[in-house]
């Protein structure tokens, strides 16, 4: 027998993000997923080690690595539409659990509970708090990126996530923001070199 579920979770590098604007870098699902994991991972032990927390970060990397897996079923569907009202929210919500239960159904019955903790976990979770402050962070960056590349376009975008990441009040968070996120304005040649 074959299942296809790796084969789909391939397809994110296929679907692209930000598709109402014009983009200087475009990027697709797979880049965003590695980026959204990678911060929230640090979100998690940044946590740990500053803040005492007791988050597992290997779940909150694994939830990250996940977190659009029903896109490659549904595309991407561009915040606005996505949030322009509570019946589409929560149409497109039913969507993408839909599309999440059918790709699970394509792994062999031992490994389906080992996807879904992370495809379908508990969102009221620190790991999955730490993992949407992430996202958010990521689309913050690529805001960043395309401005810096000339992209106004962007603009108005970068003020309103910068709004929300600032509205969440988790240290570990505030820390990232304030100690790793200004980087992300540098060029090359303004970064810190790798030798001395």
């Amino acid at each position: 027998m074959s299942y296809d579920f790796y084969a789909y979770l391939s397809r994110m590098k296929h679907i692209k993000r930000w598709s109402l604007m014009r983009s200087q870098v475009e990027e697709n699902v797979m880049e965003h997923s590695w980026q959204v994991a990678v911060i929230a991972h640090s979100l998690a032990i940044i946590k740990n080690e500053f803040f005492d927390g007791k988050v597992d970060a290997y779940k909150t990397m694994c939830l990250a690595v996940y977190h659009e897996t029903g896109e490659v079923v549904t595309g991407d569907l561009p915040t606005p539409i996505k949030y322009y009202n509570a019946q589409i929210n929560s149409a497109y919500k039913d969507i993408e659990r839909l599309s999440c239960e059918r790709l699970i159904g394509k792994l062999p019955e031992k490994l389906r509970d080992k996807y879904s903790e992370f495809i379908f976990d508990d969102e009221e979770s620190e790991e999955h708090k730490l993992m949407k402050a992430a996202d958010k962070i990521s689309a913050y960056i690529k805001c960043v990126e395309e401005i810096n590349a000339g992209n106004k376009e962007f603009k108005k975008a970068k003020a309103s996530i910068g709004k929300e990441i600032a509205a969440i009040k988790d240290q570990a968070v505030c820390y990232f923001v304030e100690n790793f996120l200004p980087s992300f304005e540098k060029s090359l040649d303004e970064l810190s070199p790798l030798a001395d």
